[in-house]
Formats: C-alpha cells, sequence, structure tokens
C-alpha cells in the first residue's frame, strides 16, 4: 500500500469531531473565517450556504449550542432540520446509524450532532460520509465550544489584536478550570487545546469531580497542566476562571462514580468552590469569568461574579453564533 494512503482519513473533509483533530494552523483558519463572516455584510452572508440542508440531530438537551448552530446555518442561507430523540423515531429505538443514513438520504448536507455517548460523531461520521460536527458527545469533547471559549479570551484579554492564532499566543496566561471536571465535556476540550496554543491550565476541585487521573493525564500532569484542590489558592493565579455546574445527570447515569450526588454536601461544596464576588475581589480581581452554561446560579457561581464587570459569559453565547458560523462553512466547503 502505498504510503500516501495510510494518511486518508475515514471521516469526511470539514468534520470536526474532537479538538485532537485540530492542528494550531486549523484553528487559526477557522478563527480567521470567524472574522470575515462577521465583517461580511448579512446579505452576501447568507447566499454562501443557500441551497444546502443541515441537520440538527440532538439526543439531549440543548439551549445555547443548538439554537447557535441552527441560527448561524440560517444566517448563512441553509435550510435546517431538527431531529430530537423525543420527537422521531429514535424513540422508537431507531439506531443512530440509520437515523443518519435517513438524512443523508432526506438530503442533508452535514449534521451536527449532540450524543449522550462518548464516540458517537465518529460512529455516525463513518456510517453517512457526511461532514459531522461534534456538539458534545457524553463526557468525551465539545469542540466548538472549546473554540469559542478561545475566541473569548483572546478578544477580552486583547491578544488577537493583528488577527492572527499562533502556537504561543497564550504564553503566560493561566487558565482556571473550577467544578465538576471528571464529567464535564468541555473542561476536557479546553485543558487539550488551550495549552497547545501556550495556555497553563489548572484544574480545580474536590477529589470526587477532580480525581488524579479524571483527564488521562501522566502522573506530572505535563507542564501546561496542573491540579489545585485549594479554589482561592488556584484563583491567585488566575487570568481566566471558566466555572463548570455539578453535572447531575451523568452523575445518575455513570452510577456514581468517584462520587455521588447525594453523598455530595452542597454547602461543603459552596463553602469551598463557589465564585462570589468577594472571592473575586479577594483573589482575583483582574480576572476574566466564564461559563459554558447551563449556570446554576447559587451553586457554582453568585449572581455577582455571573452579572458582574468581570463575566464574559454573555460574549461567549456571540461568539459560539460567530465560531459555529465558521464550522458550518468550514463543513460543507465553502470559502468566505
Amino acid at each position: 500500500m502505498p504510503a500516501a494512503a495510510l494518511d486518508v482519513s475515514p471521516y469526511a473533509s470539514g468534520s470536526l469531531l474532537t479538538v485532537e483533530h485540530l492542528s494550531v494552523a486549523d484553528v487559526a483558519a477557522i478563527l480567521a473565517m470567524t472574522a470575515r463572516l462577521e465583517r461580511m455584510d448579512a446579505a452576501e452572508r447568507a447566499r454562501l450556504l443557500a441551497g444546502r440542508t443541515v441537520a440538527l440531530l440532538f439526543y439531549e438537551s440543548s439551549t445555547r449550542t443548538r439554537t447557535s448552530f441552527e441560527l448561524a446555518a440560517k444566517s448563512l442561507g441553509a435550510t435546517t432540520t431538527l431531529v430530537s430523540d423525543k420527537s422521531s423515531s429514535i424513540e422508537k429505538g431507531e439506531s443512530l446509524k440509520d437515523t443518519g443514513l435517513t438524512l443523508r438520504a432526506l438530503g442533508a448536507e452535514a449534521i451536527v450532532l449532540r450524543h449522550e455517548a462518548s464516540g458517537a460523531p465518529f460512529l455516525l461520521a463513518r456510517a453517512t460520509g457526511l461532514p459531522v460536527l461534534n456538539a458534545g458527545d457524553g463526557m468525551h469533547q465539545h469542540p466548538s465550544q472549546a473554540l469559542l471559549d478561545l475566541r473569548t479570551i483572546l478578544a477580552r484579554l486583547k491578544l488577537d489584536c493583528k488577527g492572527e492564532v499562533y502556537a504561543k499566543i497564550l504564553d503566560g496566561v493561566t487558565v482556571v478550570i473550577a467544578g465538576d471536571i471528571l464529567h464535564s465535556r468541555v473542561a476536557r476540550s479546553n485543558a487539550i487545546l488551550l495549552p497547545r496554543l501556550g495556555a497553563k491550565v489548572v484544574l480545580c476541585g474536590p477529589e470526587e469531580f477532580l480525581p488524579e487521573d479524571a483527564l488521562g493525564l501522566d502522573p506530572g500532569h505535563g507542564p501546561k497542566i496542573e491540579i489545585e484542590r485549594d479554589f482561592d489558592r488556584a484563583l491567585g493565579r488566575a487570568d481566566v476562571v471558566m466555572m463548570l455546574r455539578i453535572q447531575k445527570e451523568r452523575l445518575a447515569t455513570a452510577g456514581g462514580g468517584h462520587g455521588s450526588s447525594a453523598a455530595l454536601d452542597l454547602a461543603e461544596y459552596i463553602r469551598r468552590y463557589q465564585l462570589t464576588g468577594e472571592r473575586l475581589a479577594a483573589s482575583a480581581p483582574r480576572a476574566l469569568v466564564m461559563h459554558p452554561g447551563p449556570m446554576i446560579r447559587g451553586l457554582e457561581i453568585a449572581d455577582e461574579a455571573a452579572d458582574g464587570p468581570q463575566s464574559a459569559i454573555e460574549e461567549q453565547v456571540g461568539h459560539g453564533l460567530a465560531v459555529r458560523r465558521a464550522l458550518l462553512a468550514r463543513a460543507l466547503g465553502v470559502e468566505a
């Protein structure tokens, strides 16, 4: 077999299944296209995917991700169809493969998939041959969220002033990710992507939500990733603090795992790990506050932290729409 044949991907060009498949050059190209599409006249933008069809296949509930992908597709002129497990033959037991093949037969040219099973987007991409965008698979990854988080950080820290992304652009930036790391695909994707661009990532949480092997780290956790149990000490180092909710739905399906919601002392968790305005003022008065949503106000984050001047939570949503526009254009082979 020729050596070149070994490099052929089994997945359609334009698929985004994991951040591990993205080179720094890929990330730079996606964010550059995001910026170009954002600057484009709305009427011109709406012609880019005119006549194209995108399927949104969601096996789990979603507000931000599903809506932003839908609005992004429509803003480019595409037709969208939403399929959920509550209103389709999925509820009758139809397999992911057969659902995907049905969507392809009906004219879908790309599929945005959210699924409770890690690895589901890979299966769907192989079965259909279509470009698949992973909108979150189990506890595995959420690559578009990591890209929009990166864009938010670059914009708020004013690190993208030349419009370029390169391997050391986040040198000297420390990102603290705090909360339920174990069950978080957002944490996993960010912990892979951000160090590749130079950031130091500090993971913070109690052991039941952050075991030593939570992200498959080596014993030394690598030079760019650390675990810190003391939230105030972690905050003292933070340029960015990303808060995560406790994912009770995954605690239930995981059978408790390293810890269970029943065993969790919420009052103690709030005391040790809730981000409050007082905590910010004392330990991180200039740190950027982020949250992928949905937020559980009064648990992992207090109102004054979520709504204060350091918060970029609403901006993350806006960047999500912009980035997902570029991902859809990329998936369907359109240059902007």
